[in-house]
């Protein structure tokens, strides 16, 4: 594996055979934990549409949330190379998903709304380049089939 190669693992554990496995529809729990060597169990479940814990992470919300950091590290990495200073970042990303007749269902789109503090105000005119600039070198957003928009405000913190 040479430096342009990164492999990622992980272990996903079903956790929800209630005693009959997949006896029925409505009679195993969607409870699974995601593992990975040497960080907190991640406990997963399904969306509370589909029969799962609401107390736990979905797939779907996992989605969004990999989408969103991925932007955020890359606007963050974007902003070191103009020289722009970042003081705060927070997204309230949203997706929209789809369900088909025959059970399936994808994503339509998900929209990214970053707001950017920044330590000087003149920088404000660079970004939507340095957006535009995060999206394209977003690992996440490169590997998926539907759009991922972005609303993103600026603010100074100097303001």
């Amino acid at each position: 594996m040479g430096l342009n190669e990164h492999h990622y693992a992980l272990t996903v554990r079903w956790t929800g055979n209630l005693g009959v496995g997949t006896e029925s529809y409505r009679g195993y729990s969607r409870d699974h934990d995601v593992e990975i060597p040497g960080l907190p169990i991640l406990r997963g479940s399904a969306d509370p549409t589909f029969h799962g814990d609401r107390t736990r992470y979905n797939p779907e919300q996992l989605l969004l949330a990999a989408l969103s950091q991925c932007h955020m590290l890359s606007f963050l990495h974007v902003a070191v190379k103009h020289g722009v200073i970042v003081t705060g970042y927070e997204d309230n990303a949203e997706g929209i998903m789809k369900l088909n007749r025959d059970g399936s269902g994808q994503f339509e789109s998900v929209t990214l709304k970053p707001h950017v503090t920044i330590a000087d105000p003149a920088h404000s005119a660079m970004m939507a380049q340095l957006h535009h600039e995060a999206n394209q070198v977003c690992f996440i957003a490169r590997s998926v089939n539907f759009p991922v928009l972005h609303e993103p405000m600026t603010t100074s913190a100097a303001a």
